[in-house]
């Protein structure tokens, strides 16, 4: 698990703020209460949390296909309908990137994928990570969650400014939250869920239009 959630994790999620930014630049998020508020939000009923709830039969889908009883097709179908949760064209092109970059990383460290497949994003490979490592539910979950959370709470100590002890005491406030959630989410059927980020998404979507910009997403 703190392979997974590590910063030195070389899958390139500290270039994307996931529309952070933009909300940052417009002035909605100005410091460390909006920011948590932002965060709980998408907690609760943003993509991230459908992203969650995927990562069970995610798992189930790759130790299917590892075990030889089925093919790469429901994975694959599954990693499919959720990258198009993802409106913006950044933030799919994010999950791609990582997924990969993920990907190859666990070949370069022995574990190689089950046979071809097509291109798979972040969510995808993020159960693959934890098939490999062993890590059940809700463990999976809850390093989901917090690997998510660290990277905007990274972002913003860039963006809002926020202060490092502020960042680090707001990862910790949280962390009660995400183990709740983490469990929850296990036991959820994915497609039973909805994205209620809507605020989320319209920033994701804008952010390519921001003049200057750090982040990638």
């Amino acid at each position: 698990m703190f392979q997974l959630v590590s910063p030195a994790l070389p899958v390139g999620a500290f270039s994307y703020s996931e529309g952070l930014e933009l909300l940052v630049q417009r002035g909605a998020i100005t410091g460390v209460e909006a920011l948590e508020t932002w965060l709980v939000a998408e907690l609760q009923r943003g993509a991230v949390a459908i992203e969650t709830a995927a990562l069970a039969p995610l798992a189930t889908a790759w130790r299917q296909w590892q075990q030889g009883v089925a093919d790469a097709r429901a994975l694959e179908s599954l990693d499919g309908w959720l990258l198009v949760q993802r409106e913006a064209p950044e933030l799919r092109a994010q999950q791609r990137q990582m997924g990969q970059s993920l990907l190859q990383l666990l070949a370069d460290l022995g574990w190689p994928l089950p046979g071809p497949v097509a291109p798979l994003a972040w969510p995808a490979a993020f159960a693959w990570a934890a098939v490999c490592l062993e890590l059940d539910s809700p463990a999976m979950e809850e390093a989901y969650l917090y690997g998510w959370v660290a990277n905007q709470i990274s972002a913003a100590v860039r963006l809002v400014p926020l202060g490092p002890t502020q960042g680090q005491r707001l990862q910790l406030a949280l962390a009660p939250l995400m183990a709740e959630r983490a469990i929850h989410l296990a036991a959820a059927d994915p497609h039973q869920l909805w994205n209620g980020g809507v605020g989320a998404g319209l920033a994701q979507l804008q952010h390519a239009e921001l003049y200057s910009r750090l982040f990638r997403s």
